[in-house]
């Protein structure tokens, strides 16, 4: 108990309806990393706007440096020695690295002035605490890649010099190679003294990086312990309260892929992508794997009308297909599961019944055009049951659900326009190993049922678990395609960086 740094006992937080963390437990030790895990709703996100000051708790104690603390507000928490990197990152692009670290704490000389040379000095010596020397100070953010932008992030929370630093899901946009610098980066951080509280879903993060775990499940410490005294395996089954097989699931026996359903040829979108060509069988899970900026989701979304190509020929069922926007494409038959479900997928200021029917309206209304509220009302309580999905009923406003049940939302109600064929884009992103888990289980049924569906995903084991076959893209172009049996992380990665430039070079 000498050496820790942090200490929450019995902390309980209550919204309308929910129990977010009811007596929880925690210890942070000085100079370490302590992961945080648990499913969607299982409090982490609560206690960990609880320790940054944006929710007073309903009742326990939190201690910081075994002194009682009580924060009124985020900056409360600040002067305290506590800062939180959130996942939505919130720097200003066309401000300087200098400017967003210090927003609002500039140095200045005189009255309204900033004193420019010590901003850039100060920022300097940032940057050259984190390694990070080769980022100047005066170039604009929206020009950095996003593996910088974290960093810059992390230097704005590191500015006020905390004791703590809480980081949520800061890997969810980077790409493998900028989760390993960002990691670099967290050890130096932690040989600095500064005790780390590291939350993520992909639970090999947590093997790399963190000293010690502690799993919430329904808003209640479940188990602490040594990551080195754990697996994989241990995390999963606390978590979920139940044991998970192979996550991925297989293709049943006896289902069997069927005659090509879509194709592309020669498909192109100045800028995006260009010289396409790419089919889906009937019952098939095609994977679409590449770096970063390799043109993947303007694909996805060309096929669905979003952003159409400007040039080459799409097939459905043998026949031409000509989609201009996304209301064609749903017409006849394709659905796209976006990336991006807060802006583009979902509507959550509204309640889960209306966004579950949200993209087949007309499968609900009379004759004259009127909406039938008893048959939504039937269809969204049983996607509601089919789907797992928890809330507390379907008037409940979607905003208010954890992430994975926003993302089983916005994967029932593509399921609920009975899709020919459905691209997936980042299906699981932001989402814990149990919703993983049912949204997978998902997708094979849909292709049991026929469906041909589309993989997009910067998920490496995601991409080899669930596909049949995998397509990948570099630079806007088809680097390669691998059957399942050549389909391996060397293969795929060696397409996606050039390092592999043809079929013949794939070693099986």
């Amino acid at each position: 108990m000498a050496n820790t740094i942090l200490e929450v006992r019995g902390v309980s937080k209550s919204f309308p309806g929910v129990k977010a963390l009811d007596e929880v437990t925690f210890l942070l030790e000085r100079g370490t990393v302590h992961a945080l895990v648990g499913e969607n709703g299982a409090g982490k996100s609560t206690l960990m706007l609880t320790l940054g000051g944006v929710y007073k708790p309903d009742s326990g104690q939190i201690l910081l440096e075994g002194r009682p603390v009580d924060f009124e507000s985020p900056g409360d928490a600040n002067q305290a020695g506590i800062s939180v990197v959130y996942q939505e990152l919130s720097l200003v692009p066309n401000l300087s690295v200098a400017e967003n670290i210090f927003a609002h704490r500039q140095p200045t000389r005189g009255p309204n002035m900033i004193h420019w040379e010590r901003l850039y000095s100060d920022t300097r010596e940032l940057l050259r605490r984190f390694g990070t020397e080769a980022i100047d100070p005066r170039t604009p953010v929206g020009e950095l890649s996003m593996a910088r932008r974290q960093v810059v992030e992390i230097l704005k929370a590191m500015s006020v010099g905390p004791k703590i630093l809480i980081l949520d899901e800061p890997t969810s946009s980077l790409t493998d190679v900028e989760a390993r610098e960002l990691f670099a980066n967290i050890r130096k951080l932690k040989a600095q003294g500064i005790s780390i509280i590291y939350i993520s879903h992909h639970l090999s993060e947590i093997f790399e990086i963190a000293d010690r775990v502690t799993v919430l499940r329904d808003g209640r410490h479940v188990c602490d312990a040594e990551v080195d005294n754990i697996n994989e395996e241990f995390l999963i089954s606390n978590m979920v309260g139940r044991k998970i097989g192979n996550i991925f699931g297989e293709r049943a026996e006896g289902d069997r892929i069927g005659e090509v359903l879509f194709e592309a040829r020669d498909l192109a979108r100045r800028g995006c992508f260009q010289g396409v060509n790419l089919k889906v069988h009937r019952g098939e899970i095609v994977g679409l794997a590449g770096l970063v900026g390799a043109g993947r989701t303007e694909l996805g979304r060309a096929i669905f009308g979003a952003e159409p190509a400007e040039s080459g020929q799409l097939f459905l069922e043998s026949r031409p297909l000509a989609v201009r926007s996304s209301r064609q494409a749903i017409r006849q038959g394709i659905g796209y599961l976006t990336e991006d479900r807060k802006s583009h997928g979902l509507y959550l200021d509204f309640d889960v019944k209306n966004n579950l029917v949200s993209n087949h309206l007309r499968d609900f209304c009379s004759r004259i055009g009127s909406l039938k509220p008893g048959k939504i009302e039937e269809f969204a309580e049983g996607s509601v049951r089919d789907f797992r999905i928890s809330t507390p009923g379907v008037n409940q406003i979607l905003g208010n659900l954890s992430g994975g049940n926003q993302q089983k939302v916005l994967v029932s109600a593509w399921f609920g326009i009975r899709p020919k064929f459905l691209i997936v884009d980042e299906p699981t992103r932001g989402v814990d190993v149990g919703a993983r888990s049912d949204i997978y289980s998902t997708l094979r049924e849909f292709a049991r049922r026929g469906v041909g569906i589309l993989l997009i995903s910067s998920d490496l084991p995601e991409i080899l678990g669930l596909s049949d076959r995998v397509y990948v893209m570099r630079e806007g172009r088809i680097a390669g395609e691998l059957s399942r049996d050549q389909a391996s992380e060397q293969n795929v990665i060696g397409l996606a960086t050039g390092v592999l430039t043809s079929a013949k070079e794939h070693s099986i």
